[in-house]
């Protein structure tokens, strides 16, 4: 990569660029010309009384019918509750058989999978700089 750095800077070192007095009074007039735009706070209007009336009102009304809807429903049957028989406690043997995992495998193959990739594309740049410089 030290090759390809210095190779980069004696290229930018290279390059002589001179902008025309027309191109620069064009850039000039261009950035004086922008103005920031910024919409001036618009004060929000506020509502007659007669719309926090109307809505006052439908929020009770609402309220209201809920209200007696869940008052006046008849009261759920509820079945009667018998006793179940008692029964004896079973606990059931589980047979615990434990292995270890083994997960190094699956990351370690795929470490020599990206290095193989990054020396691959190492070569393939070089091959590029070389053909190109």
């Amino acid at each position: 990569m030290d090759k390809l750095a210095k190779q980069l800077r004696d290229d930018a070192n290279s390059i002589d660029c001179q902008v025309s007095d027309e191109l620069d009074m064009r850039i000039r007039a261009s950035l004086e010309g922008v103005k920031l735009d910024v919409p001036a706070r618009s004060r929000q209007r506020s509502r007659s009384p007669v719309f926090w009336w109307a809505s006052s009102l439908t929020g009770v009304a609402a309220a209201t019918a809920l209200i007696v809807l869940v008052n006046l429903a008849p009261p759920e049957q509820t079945p009667a509750v018998t006793e179940p028989a008692p029964q004896a406690l079973v606990i059931p043997t589980i047979s615990w058989q434990a292995e270890t995992a083994v997960l190094t495998s699956p990351l370690e193959q795929e470490f020599e999978d990206l290095q193989s990739d990054l020396k691959k594309a190492e070569e393939a740049v070089r091959q590029d700089i070389e053909r190109l410089f």
